[in-house]
């Protein structure tokens, strides 16, 4: 498929861009033109302007520069955007794409040779379809990329579609900040593979476009995951067919997610899907009462479900498969977090249904946490058997010095140390297990700031957090926490207090974290720019 559908009316600050160049009598514009394949190119000038001054000014910063004598590259009347390896290239959506977002140039395919003004994309490597699905989770080489100004021209090369997109937003920036790319070469890949954003849309809804607009942020950002916590005990917000009973009257249809999956896709960003459990199950025992879980003298936990009955997992497990097709990244989010029952100073005594399950099905030492582990592990299995190849749950559904043990394979998404039963980060980096970092103490935005949770800054994101800061504000040691081990990182909106704001003053609210965010992700090494001088380029890009 083409890409027209999914790319954004160009920003304003590359219409001024290229504006100032038209002035000047070297800049293109109108509609997108379809290129010529295998033709003899005209002659073509070469162009001349004023040299783009470097280092390149982007969001995040590229990792690295060599700069050289010459006038750099602008986006002239000229220009074509070149794929010598043809228009059924991997790299030909990029290809249109970025046409279209320089002002409408003309693609052109096969080999060509490339004039002065021209931008050529290349793959490096295979076949540039992008990560293998078996390639190791903290790899990011498919997503790096060279980018060389050399003579006016301008080429990109890189093992994959992926590393040409983050190429090519590269470019859009440095457009915008400086109106062109300096002369030199850019080297450049994430020092994490993972990097994004969480949203509730349980507690609160979101319209489908408020979020096909952060997913478009997402991507020129090279944020590259959107998960969406999308059950809880307030609503659950996607249409089901199999247990229309559980929806809420404000929700996304069906035919709304698959056009923000696709958008997605084609933006290289994947959508996490999270169903929570046991816990976060409100709106499901709703409908389904005779599921909620009762303690010994009557007492109930809101959204906590008995998973002592076998009709707990069966509708669970409904859920799970019926939503897997909806989202086809292959990633998924298990929840596991808040479990009520395990929050009981005595749960044995509170809920010895519980307590029974758990001896019955693992053996006469088996406990409640046991259970919980279980449970996990068997929603593991079916998202698993639906085709996810990558599957997490909050680090409070990890338990310590239980029988059963949780799946070896699943991520840990740490998020705070202060509930029940949290344990270190160092703790889960000792059992050999990948972390995600939500670190609550920088990187969540409770709606209304509730419980002392003020909402989080850019600044105190960029000057104080790493990635190996999981836990409050210490890192964990260097030595367990390259990117091989925590994976990357998510900046999380919940809606507790969902009235408190408006989605426009969310997105707002959101804008600088995610920037700052943006950077500490891409490279670990201490940002070259101050706070107030990145502030004022994130407010450019």
């Amino acid at each position: 498929m083409r890409t027209g559908k999914l790319t954004a009316t160009i920003t304003a600050g590359v219409t001024a861009a290229l504006t100032a160049l038209a002035v000047a009598g070297c800049s293109g514009g109108g509609t997108p033109q379809r290129g010529e394949s295998g033709r003899s190119p005209s002659a073509a000038p070469t162009p001349t302007w004023d040299p783009v001054q470097g280092p390149p000014r982007t969001v995040p910063a590229v990792q690295k520069f060599s700069a050289a004598d010459g006038r750099g590259w602008r986006p002239g009347k000229q220009a074509r955007v070149v794929v010598p390896a043809g228009e059924k290239s991997p790299v030909a959506d990029e290809a249109e794409r970025f046409a279209q977002e320089l002002g409408g140039l003309r693609t052109v395919w096969g080999k060509q040779t490339v004039r002065p003004g021209d931008v050529e994309l290349k793959l490096s490597d295979g076949d540039g379809a992008g990560r293998a699905d078996n390639a190791p989770v903290h790899d990011t080489a498919d997503e790096a990329y060279t980018l060389t100004a050399r003579g006016t021209r301008l080429t990109l090369t890189a093992p994959t579609d992926a590393g040409i997109f983050n190429g090519t937003r590269t470019v859009l920036q440095s457009v915008r900040t400086s109106g062109g790319v300096p002369e030199g070469t850019i080297e450049d890949r994430p020092d994490r593979a993972q990097r994004g954003f969480m949203l509730d849309i349980a507690r609160k809804h979101f319209d489908a476009r408020w979020i096909e607009d952060r997913i478009r942020d997402l991507a020129g950002l090279k944020l590259n995951q959107l998960q969406l916590h999308f059950s809880d005990d307030q609503a659950f917000r996607i249409e089901s067919e199999k247990h229309p009973e559980i929806v809420s009257d404000d929700h996304l249809t069906k035919d709304q997610v698959r056009h923000l999956v696709e958008v997605a896709r084609g933006l290289h960003v994947t959508v996490i899907p999270e169903i929570d459990s046991p816990g976060h199950l409100g709106a499901v025992l709703k409908a389904h009462p005779d599921l909620q879980l009762r303690s010994a003298d009557g007492r109930t936990e809101r959204g906590a479900m008995d998973i002592s009955q076998p009709g707990a997992a069966e509708i669970v497990d409904d859920l799970l498969r019926e939503f897997a097709p909806l989202f086809p990244g292959k990633h998924w989010h298990l929840g596991g977090d808040e479990y009520r029952a395990l929050a009981d100073r005595a749960p044995a005594e509170s809920y010895p249904q519980l307590a029974r399950a758990a001896r019955e099905k693992y053996g006469d030492g088996a406990t409640i946490e046991d259970l919980a582990t279980g449970w996990l592990n068997d929603r593991d299995k079916t998202v698993r058997a639906a085709g996810a190849q990558r599957v997490e749950a909050w680090n409070d559904g990890y338990f310590p010095d239980t029988d059963v043990e949780p799946d070896p394979g699943r991520t840990v998404a740490y998020w705070t140390g202060k509930e029940i039963g949290a344990r270190e980060p160092a703790e889960y980096l000792r059992e050999n297990r990948k972390v995600v970092n939500l670190n609550d103490e920088y990187l969540y935005y409770v709606l209304g700031e509730p419980n002392n949770m003020p909402y989080p800054t850019g600044e105190r994101i960029y000057k104080q957090w790493t990635p190996g800061v999981l836990r409050g504000t210490e890192p964990v040691p260097e030595s367990s926490s390259g990117p091989d081990r925590v994976l990357g990182a998510r900046f999380a909106v919940w809606c507790d207090l969902a009235g408190e704001q408006t989605q426009q003053q969310v997105a707002d609210g959101i804008r600088m974290p995610l920037r700052a965010l943006a950077q500490k992700v891409w490279d670990r090494r201490e940002p070259a720019l101050s706070w107030e001088d990145f502030k004022k380029l994130a407010n450019q890009v």
